[in-house]
């Protein structure tokens, strides 16, 4: 027993007297280790009768838990030493310029993505979205489109390989809904629109949708695309009239554009899926040299720029999605969103959108912290 208390004893003093983690840690090798002295201790006590045990046995784990407190509140001790030399030696100099790393920004075009969707979900509208490979009746058929419509011809419309139908599924090509079973010719969506349908006969009015996302079509110059973005709205309810179209057309453009004076003149048109329809078009002024969306369009260098097509759902398009066209109204309309970007921020070719430039991109482009807000300004820079 007395050996047991000169151990400790004299452990708890070379602990004490360690300058340094490295000293402490050959103590500890030395008391507590393999091969250590308090170790070797304990292993004697299977050797022990049991008298001997309830004598020795709580001395020698006595002294094994005043050895590893010791270490662990001088360790502590160390540590804090240790860390205080080292942020009294350290400096930084907070005057110094950062190094100014390489981020990327966000494309135009998903921004106003964005800001299109915060400015119609104020107005009550839900997104929607569907699939971009479309069979045919989806695209075409209940939308009015009828088989002879040019939107149809191989040179608008990208098609794929025709796919066996299954039952239930919805009739093909015909423009009256009638169909019969067979290969279903499938297309790369060019509107969207199927969204609308699907949407229509899968939920019960009263409906308040956009269905923003990629449509495709043959064409390619500085304007158009083969590939581009579309937003279309939809509102299906009682008592829909054009005043309703009107009313959320002028709000939601004022709302894009940022500017109170933004003018709009409806021109009748033709659309197969809407009846009456109507082509939007918003007045513009020239300040500095550039066209810009506002003011008055009958002034000096005014004028009237189309950006969206328009109407009240054809009573034929509410009657093919399984609903009463005697009851169910409403309005829908339809837009570019690559085309709104291009109005906004003076983007003067559709192509290079597309193009993947990071000069471009970085010329363009936002910063990924610059989230629409209607508070905040949608699309402030």
């Amino acid at each position: 027993m007395t050996d047991i208390e000169e151990l400790k004893a004299h452990y708890l003093v070379a602990i004490d007297a360690c300058a340094g983690l490295e000293a402490l840690e050959t103590v500890r090798v030395e008391a507590l280790g393999k091969q250590g002295r308090v170790t070797a201790l304990l292993k004697t006590m299977g050797a022990l009768s049991p008298e001997e045990r309830q004598v020795k046995g709580p001395a020698i784990h006595g002294l094994r838990e005043a050895v590893t407190s010791a270490l662990a509140a001088r360790r502590a001790t160390l540590e804090n030493v240790a860390l205080e030399a080292k942020l009294a030696a350290e400096r930084v100099d907070v005057t110094l310029p950062v190094d100014v790393m390489s981020t990327g920004s966000v494309h135009p075009v998903s921004q106003v993505m964005d800001e299109l969707a915060e400015i119609l979900a104020d107005l009550g509208f839900a997104v929607a979205t569907g699939p971009e490979i479309e069979d045919d009746w989806h695209n075409f058929g209940a939308l009015n489109i009828p088989d002879t419509h040019p939107a149809r011809a191989m040179q608008d419309t990208f098609y794929l390989e025709p796919q066996a139908r299954a039952a239930g599924d919805a009739p093909s090509a015909s423009s009256d809904g009638a169909g019969q079973a067979g290969p279903a010719p499938f297309v790369l969506r060019t509107h969207t629109s199927p969204v609308q349908i699907r949407t229509m006969m899968q939920q019960q009015p009263p409906l308040r949708i956009i269905a923003p996302g990629r449509v495709y079509r043959s064409d390619w110059d500085a304007t158009h695309t083969p590939m581009f973005h579309q937003i279309e709205g939809l509102v299906i309810d009682r008592g829909i009239t054009l005043g309703h179209l009107k009313w959320t057309l002028e709000t939601f453009l004022r709302a894009f554009f940022e500017r109170d004076d933004v003018v709009l003149r409806l021109r009748p048109s033709y659309f197969p899926f809407t009846e009456p329809s109507a082509e939007v078009d918003v007045g513009f002024t020239m300040e500095k040299g550039k066209r810009v969306i506002g003011g008055d369009p009958n002034g000096p260098g005014g004028g009237w720029m189309e950006v969206l097509g328009s109407g009240m759902v054809h009573p034929k398009v509410i009657a093919a999605c399984g609903l009463d066209p005697a009851e169910w109204q409403g309005f829908a309309f339809g837009c570019g969103i690559d085309r709104l970007a291009m109005l906004k921020y003076g983007i003067d070719d559709l192509r290079p959108v597309f193009e993947g430039d990071l000069r471009w991109l970085k010329h363009y482009g936002f910063a990924a912290l610059d989230v629409p807000t209607l508070s905040g300004g949608v699309g402030t820079a």
